[in-house]
């Protein structure tokens, strides 16, 4: 919840852009500002959670990296940023998931340790802006800290090849505030396939489900994102708790292997998780689909090729993608995927999960942070009620935490901390992609 301050002056800002001029032709859609309103003030109340946010892995690709002198969040930030204070608090963002992202091209123990330079970053931002920013490890944190006014911020890895396979690592990013797991990024893992690579196991492997279950133990939510139909399948199976997909779409509408297929809508609505709807061009234009594959082929192509290296093939996409722009999503297609969701699952089961400073390009109406109260106000033009765009906003999502906080507790009473390997559980290496070099 916003302070009285903040409130009165977002309503003053909202009063002098609302005013008419004089003699001005009236706007075609009278009721606009009226729901935009609307919208802020539910947004306030509900709060408003988003799943998934990069502005950290923005921060290490600056150069110096991390620097929050140089690139002071408190000043409105220049493009390519998605995210500064001023915008976050005029978009009403009450808690955030910040990602912890490091790519899947990093193995091993150089993927546990830029890990751990991505949490220290979110640490230090939380420490140079304490007016604005609170660490929250639970669902009762976020309403707390909401209703001071600041924005609660938890953390999540995107792929578990930050773990590099290993459970003690995992505990130990949990003690360090990390609230959820994505099993994969686009690299299919030892344990577990992904969406955007090659099947290797057929879903999760045995040691996979452990990861599961330990994540269910701990609390740890399990993030579906990115991970391939066969491993949201097998996850769905065998975890005990809720899971999310902390930036996922429908795949009914835009057909890429990153967005959610219908019949596993109808598991997660079995389930009781959410799926947190992105804001991601090339997973929201219908014409997403052929696009996307249009691109794997240029990218199969250049793998191909004798002289290929992983720099030579990042190089050659940079420059295809440049010349070969994807198509234009808008707001109103990221509500269509919405409007999906709530037919298939059921309005308890949506979420929004952004993608800030993930992405090069934005969706027309959800430029950056500060647009969020513009999506609302379109659920409520296409009849949403209040209720509806309050569970959306944030309410499913704290419900899902609560739920595994409980269940949590349940099994730490049940089972101490696993012992498992993958050695153990799939043989030497698993049957996925050989094992890092140490």
């Amino acid at each position: 919840m916003r302070s009285p301050l903040t409130v009165a002056a977002a309503a003053l800002a909202l009063a002098v852009v609302a005013a008419p001029t004089p003699g001005a032709q009236a706007p075609a859609d009278a009721d606009a500002g009226r729901r935009l309103a609307q919208a802020k003030r539910l947004l306030d109340r509900a709060p408003l959670i988003d799943g998934h946010n990069d502005i950290p892995w923005r921060m290490r690709e600056q150069k110096p990296r991390y620097d929050f002198d140089v690139f002071d969040l408190r000043q409105p930030r220049p493009a390519p940023f998605h995210t500064d204070i001023p915008r976050l608090h005029a978009g009403g963002l009450g808690g955030q998931f910040w990602s912890v992202y490091v790519p899947g091209t990093l193995q091993g123990e150089a993927a546990v340790t830029a890990t751990l330079e991505q949490i220290d970053a979110v640490q230090e931002m939380l420490r140079r802006y304490p007016d604005t920013f609170e660490a929250a490890r639970t669902a009762a944190d976020v309403e707390r800290i909401t209703k001071a006014g600041r924005i609660a911020s938890m953390m999540g890895m995107e792929g578990g090849h930050s773990i590099d396979r290993s459970l003690a690592a995992l505990r130990q990013f949990s003690r360090m505030g990390v609230g959820y797991m994505t099993l994969t990024h686009n690299v299919t893992l030892p344990w577990a396939d992904a969406a955007m690579d090659a099947p290797k196991n057929g879903g999760l492997t045995k040691f996979g489900e452990e990861v599961v279950h330990e994540m269910n133990r701990l609390g740890m939510l399990v993030d579906l994102s990115h991970v391939s139909p066969d491993t949201m399948k097998d996850a769905l199976r065998v975890t005990e708790a809720p899971v999310i997909f902390s930036h996922s779409s429908a795949r009914a509408i835009t057909d890429v292997p990153r967005n959610v297929p219908d019949d596993v809508l109808v598991e997660v609505k079995k389930n009781g998780g959410v799926v947190m709807v992105s804001f991601v061009n090339g997973f929201t234009s219908p014409e997403g689909g052929a696009f996307f594959l249009k691109r794997k082929a240029e990218q199969t192509r250049l793998k191909a090729l004798p002289e290929s290296t992983a720099a030579a093939i990042t190089a050659a996409m940079d420059a295809w993608d440049k010349a070969n722009p994807g198509p234009q999503a808008t707001l109103s297609m990221v509500a269509d995927h919405i409007d999906h969701i709530r037919k298939v699952a059921g309005v308890d089961h949506i979420g929004v999960g952004g993608d800030f400073d993930g992405m090069d390009t934005v969706i027309t109406g959800l430029e950056d942070v500060s647009k969020y109260p513009a999506l609302f106000a379109e659920l409520l033009k296409r009849g949403y009620s209040d209720e509806d765009v309050q569970k959306i906003a944030g309410r499913n999502v704290l419900r899902v935490m609560r739920t595994a906080e409980q269940v949590a507790l349940k099994l730490q009473k049940s089972r101490g901390p696993s012992k498992a390997t993958i050695d153990m559980l799939d043989g030497k290496a698993g049957p996925g992609a050989p094992a890092a070099t140490k």
